[in-house]
């Protein structure tokens, strides 16, 4: 009677578990939950305030610039007092060091690059793309960073003619 060969599988075995014990050791821990935060009921605009420190452009119908509370800052195809104004802010924020809030504390960052230079745009949605074009380049222009886009239910009144 002869033996059929065989091959012996327990070496294999142990060292797959070894691999599969190793594997499981290095690959990183991933989160398992996902924390959502659903926004509460908006609060009326009469009770919500701005932070002292955001620059708020707005994009008149007539194209005419808002700055916050200035009214007069130039019109979409002037928009060198705009400029002006936001590089100025940003040179008092410079020599005043106003750090932005996420900013403030972190040492790899440059002093410059701390300092608060978002501005808001303020447009009503049936504004020419053209035009907030040029009022991003204005800002980018004065040295603004980040810029954020708001597209609100302003209301924006086109004269027939």
């Amino acid at each position: 009677m002869t033996n059929k060969p065989s091959i012996n599988v327990t070496p294999l075995i142990d060292v797959l578990l070894v691999l599969l014990i190793i594997f499981m050791i290095i690959t990183p821990v991933k989160p398992t939950n996902f924390k959502a935060q659903i926004p509460g009921e908006p609060k009326s605009t009469a009770e919500t305030k701005t932070h002292p420190d955001s620059l708020v452009i707005v994009i008149n119908a007539d194209s005419s610039l808002r700055l916050n509370a200035e009214k007069d800052v130039g019109t979409v195809r002037e928009t060198g007092k705009l400029t002006e104004m936001l590089a100025e802010t940003f040179k008092k924020r410079t020599e005043n060091r106003v750090s932005a809030h996420d900013r403030e504390f972190k040492t790899d960052l440059t002093e410059a690059e701390r300092i608060e230079k978002t501005v808001f745009i303020k447009a009503p949605r049936g504004i020419d793309y053209g035009s907030v074009v040029k009022v991003i380049d204005a800002v980018k222009t004065a040295g603004a960073s980040p810029i954020s886009l708001q597209i609100d239910e302003l209301n924006l009144v086109r004269s027939e003619k």
